[in-house]
Formats: structure tokens, C-alpha cells, sequence
């Protein structure tokens, strides 16, 4: 699924009201999606409530969830609100929902399928209006099939599923997305305003592992580094990368090899661009988008080989 149906996708589910699991790599913004998933829900004046599961050791998961009344245990004094009733008739977002451990498991699972809870040591069960979206940056499918997730809390929290793609997927958003990173992070003093050719190419080059998260932060250190108004390469600062050789292989030797690398960049631009937007029409139909652009079915296959554009991400 292309970050386009992504956030259509998104659009769609804030409709609902039924559980959504966002799933995606570090740093695809999948806290981002739920809160837009909340703020465009009829929910969006009533509370987002984020609970990190990874942080949540099992003898309080119970406490966070459910709150305690007054005198349940020792240091009870008073009573406390748990996280549930705090997201009453708003949005409870579970991040990282693939830590759970095994008990935090059957809690949550009770709860979706009672929407009821009992704080501790109270008496009388209380109901919940909280609509659920859990994030994961492992796909949770893989954790059942090895036995580290319920399969029926699974069921119970892919409803409404949102994969987001991985900024490598997504080569039409990086550039829009570092000038925009530019600009919010660049100093007031001596705002930096442009990228370098060279520097525009290796970012389209670069295969992104930590996503978003990473261009905005090695953006944010090119704006503070730079000497001047312009990034250049020797003020990027990613692992792997380079920066002498880099520079050779992004800056053309002569004026005439600039014209036929910024033709080809060009038209490889455009035919990656099309085709997405093509695949996205069809659902990754490959004979449909050949007929819609009236190309041999086997050249559509080669681009599409070419350009690491995948059928299946567009069948979801």
C-alpha cells in the first residue's frame, strides 16, 4: 500500500469506531496516524490517550489500565483514575502493542471483549467508551506465528488494519519532506533555505532505514551544520554514507554529462511517479495498468522490476 492509500486509508477509519492496528517500521509515524485517525473522529474533543506497552511492567499493567480505589493495597492513599476511564468517550492509542507480555495480553483482551473493567479493590465493574488503536512496528501476524502473541487478541485488534510504507517505498515524498523539514528547523539567524543538487540526490539515493524519523533528524543537523544558506553534502551525517565519495558520484563532471543526468533523473522521476499512481488506480492489476498506459504488459513488468515497485503492496 502506497503512502497515498495509506492515508486514504486513514481518512476511512476515523469514520468508525471500530478497534485500528497501524503497523509499520520505526519511524513511519504511526503515532502521527492515530492521533490524525482521532482528531478526525467524532472523538476529537474528548481525550488521546498514548500508553507505552513496552514500559509497563506486569505487576502494574493491572493499575494503569483499571486505576485502584482507595486502600486496595499499602500505599494506596487515594484513590487513581486508570487509563481506561481517563479515555472514556475518547481514544485509548496502545503503542507498541507487540511488547505486551503474555498477561498484559489477557487483560487487554478482556477488556475488548467486555468493555468493562473493575479498578483495584473496588466492588463494582465500570464500562468504557475508549475507542482502541494499538500500534506495531513488527507485524503482528509474524509474532503469532511464533507464539509470542494471541491469535485472539490479534482478531480482536486488526479490525480496522493500516499498514504505513517505509520512506523507501515512498521515493515522491522524500524530497517535499526534507524541505519541509528545512524549514521548520532552520535557524532564525541564518535560516538555511535550499539543498545542493548533489545533496538532493543522495537523499533519493539513501535507503532510509530509521524513515522519517531520520530524514527529519539528519535534516535538523544539515540546517545547524551548514556554512551557508545551502546544505551540502559534507553536512549530512548518515551512517554509511560517504561523504567524499559521495560528492564524486552526485556532482557530473561537465555541463553536458549535468544535461543527460538531470534527462535521465527526469524521466526516471516521471515513469516511477506514473506507474504508482497507475498501480494504486488498478490495485496492483499489472495487466490493467498496461492497458492504461498502452504498453506491452511484459515492459510494465521490467519498470516495475526497474523502479522496486511491488504489486502485492497495492492489493491491501
Amino acid at each position: 500500500m502506497s503512502f497515498v492509500r495509506a492515508r486514504q486509508r486513514l481518512e476511512a477509519v476515523a469514520a468508525h469506531d471500530a478497534t485500528v492496528l497501524i503497523e509499520g517500521e520505526t519511524g513511519t509515524g504511526k503515532e502521527l496516524a492515530a492521533r490524525a485517525v482521532h482528531a478526525m473522529s467524532r472523538r476529537a474533543a474528548h481525550p488521546l490517550v498514548v500508553i507505552n506497552c513496552a514500559a509497563i511492567p506486569d505487576s502494574l499493567i493491572e493499575d494503569e489500565l483499571f486505576g485502584h480505589a482507595r486502600g486496595a493495597f499499602t500505599d494506596a492513599r487515594q484513590e487513581r483514575v486508570g487509563l481506561l476511564q481517563a479515555a472514556s468517550s475518547g481514544t485509548l492509542c496502545l503503542d507498541e502493542i507487540g511488547s505486551l507480555s503474555r498477561r498484559g495480553q489477557a487483560t487487554l483482551l478482556r477488556v475488548l471483549q467486555d468493555k468493562s473493567f473493575r479498578p483495584l479493590g473496588a466492588t463494582l465493574e465500570q464500562r468504557t467508551d475508549a475507542r482502541f488503536i494499538a500500534l506495531s512496528n513488527t507485524p503482528l501476524w509474524d509474532l503469532v506465528g511464533a507464539d509470542v502473541f494471541r491469535a485472539d487478541l490479534y482478531f480482536r485488534l486488526c479490525v480496522l488494519p493500516v499498514r504505513l510504507p517505509p520512506l523507501r517505498e515512498r521515493h515522491e515524498d522524500i524530497l517535499p519532506l526534507a524541505q519541509h523539514f528545512l524549514e521548520k528547523h532552520a535557524r532564525p539567524e541564518r535560516p538555511v533555505t535550499t539543498l545542493s543538487p548533489a545533496v538532493q540526490t543522495l537523499l533519493m539515493k539513501y535507503e532510509w532505514p530509521g524513515n522519517i524519523r531520520q530524514l527529519e533528524y539528519a535534516i535538523l543537523r544539515a540546517a545547524q551544520l551548514a556554512a551557508g544558506t545551502r546544505v551540502e553534502v559534507d553536512d549530512l551525517d548518515l551512517p554509511g554514507l560517504n561523504a567524499d565519495q559521495a560528492q564524486r558520484d552526485a556532482t557530473p563532471e561537465t555541463d553536458d554529462v549535468s544535461f543527460t543526468v538531470l534527462k535521465r533523473r527526469t524521466i526516471e522521476a516521471f515513469e516511477r511517479q506514473y506507474l504508482t499512481r497507475l498501480m494504486e488506480q488498478c490495485r496492483g492489476n499489472v495487466t490493467h495498468v498496461a492497458r492504461k498506459a498502452q504498453r506491452e504488459r511484459r515492459d510494465v513488468g521490467k519498470l516495475l522490476k526497474k523502479y522496486q515497485i511491488h504489486p502485492k503492496t497495492f492489493t491491501g
